[in-house]
This record gives C-alpha cells, sequence and structure tokens, in this order.
C-alpha cells in the first residue's frame, strides 16, 4: 500500500477506560514498584489521595486501547508483520486515582517514509472525568520494508 499523508491529523472517537484498584495493584506488581501509595488504601489516603495511585507508566494501559483503535485503522494499511517499537514519549499531568474514569484521543500526528521505513507517530490525550488532561503520549512505530 501506497503512503499517504492524507490521514495526518485524523482522530479517532475516545475511548474510556475505568481505572481499578485492584489493576493498579496488579501493574504495580507486575513492574516491581514497591511504593505504598501504589498498593495499600490506607498509605494512599493516608498521604491524602482517595484511593490508590496509579504509577506513571500506568499510562500505558489507560490509553493502549485507543492507540490500538489508530493503528488497526485499514486507511493507514499498518503491516504488522514487519512493525518494531520506534519510540514512546509520556508528559504527565495530575495523577490518576483508582475510580478515575480517563478519556483518551488518538490522532495521527504524521505518517514519513525513511531509508526504505515508514514511520507512524500518534499523538494520544488522556483527561480524567474532571476534564484535566492526565498524560499526552507520543507513540511511534516504524514498519520495516521489504527485505
Amino acid at each position: 500500500m501506497a503512503l499517504s499523508t492524507e490521514t495526518i491529523g485524523k482522530s479517532y472517537a475516545p475511548v474510556t477506560y475505568a481505572v481499578g484498584r485492584e489493576k493498579i495493584r496488579e501493574y504495580a506488581a507486575a513492574v516491581g514498584e514497591t511504593n505504598p501509595l501504589h498498593l495499600d488504601l490506607a498509605a494512599a489516603r493516608a498521604a491524602g489521595y482517595a484511593d490508590l495511585v496509579a504509577p506513571p507508566m500506568f499510562a500505558v494501559v489507560y490509553s493502549s486501547p485507543a492507540v490500538t483503535v489508530a493503528m488497526f485503522d485499514p486507511e493507514l494499511g499498518v503491516d504488522f508483520a514487519r512493525v518494531v517499537h520506534g519510540a514512546q514519549e509520556l508528559v504527565w499531568g495530575p495523577l490518576v486515582i483508582a475510580g478515575d474514569e480517563v478519556m483518551t484521543t488518538v490522532t495521527v500526528k504524521d505518517l514519513s517514509e525513511r531509508g526504505g521505513m515508514t514511520f507512524y507517530v500518534f499523538e494520544a490525550e488522556s483527561e480524567n472525568q474532571r476534564g484535566e488532561t492526565v498524560c499526552t503520549g507520543t507513540w511511534t512505530i516504524i514498519v520495516r520494508g521489504a527485505s
């Protein structure tokens, strides 16, 4: 499929993720996080939070479903047999707390070809139920050319 830059700027319907206490604990355990704010409800409340605090990289959990919708858009023609992870940059806002509902909207920011490879850049903006931007992520995937 030939690269079409007409999709630059295309945004997808927002995807909402309900942040659960147990999901935060599971994620924290999986990545070896030991901060009690992520694991112990009493500790989180003693620190002034209403519930457990999600670790910063939990952003991948709540934004991935929206990014996946964009990457699987047939109009983009991503050849998943040739995909490699290019880059991921995250800028955080207010903390995400168990009980938050995070809505992520993804936009195609750039499509380009270099060195026989296609670079797809997506921006994911995630807001909580109060309209605060909790994370803006830039996700880059690279599709290697045919050998």
